[in-house]
């Protein structure tokens, strides 16, 4: 079973085969949203992309990126990922809230 470490938390979770990131981290009581993504966040459902965060090792363990976050994200680094878009296949670390 795959782990996600939350770096800045520094907390490690074990998620199953194509877990939802967001999901897993919000079940696990990491809070993945700025102050604006906590009050305007679209649940998960990829619309809002609020729930920013940065892959420090496995990216090659997350599903591809969406169209939506190809969208989104083409001026951002290649790391960024949004965490509801995100499926787990493999280890992963994670920076949440990332720039700042």
């Amino acid at each position: 079973m795959p782990t996600i470490k939350f770096v800045n938390e520094d907390k490690q979770v074990v998620a199953a085969d194509g877990a939802n990131l967001r999901f897993k981290a919000l079940e696990n009581g990491v809070d993945i949203y700025k102050l604006m993504g906590k009050l305007t966040n679209c649940g998960g459902y990829g619309q809002c992309a609020t729930c920013l965060v940065e892959v420090t090792e496995g990216l090659e363990n997350l599903s591809p990126k969406t169209a939506f976050e190809e969208r989104k994200l083409k001026r951002k680094p290649e790391n960024y990922r949004l965490a509801c878009q995100a499926l787990v296949n493999g280890p992963v670390s994670i920076k949440t809230k990332p720039g700042g």
